[in-house]
């Protein structure tokens, strides 16, 4: 069983930040992409920033220049640094393994995380 547990998240003033953390737990052999995505109220589920195994990394227009998404592959963790917070950034960030390889299952797999609430208000 391979889940994925997601912490960081709370509520913070405009232009304050947070840091996100992800940690897979399970038989993982690889995990080929780790990311964030997040849904609004109302909205549907938006890429944020996604970081490939080999260091590749994806971010969205909306956080580019203040969130910062990093891997560790040993841990099987993936953070997300976001500075200088909007109230438009208020969402659920979801974590998501994309193309999970394991010892105990044919083919990849793909899981998600529950959810972290980030509130930004005054």
């Amino acid at each position: 069983q391979i889940q994925l547990v997601e912490s960081g998240g709370g509520l913070v003033q405009p232009g304050g930040s947070l840091r996100l953390s992800c940690a897979a737990s399970g038989n993982i052999d690889s995990i080929s992409v780790m990311g964030w995505y997040r849904q609004a109220p109302g909205k549907e589920r938006e890429l944020v920033a996604t970081a490939g195994s080999g260091g590749s990394t994806n971010t969205a227009d909306s956080v580019k220049g203040r969130f910062t998404i990093s891997r560790d592959n040993r841990r099987n963790t993936v953070y997300l640094q976001m500075n200088s917070l909007k109230p438009e950034d208020t969402a659920v960030y979801y974590c998501n393994a994309n193309r999970v390889y394991s010892a105990y299952y044919p083919g990849p797999r793909d899981y998600w995380g529950e959810g972290t609430q980030v509130t930004v208000s005054s």
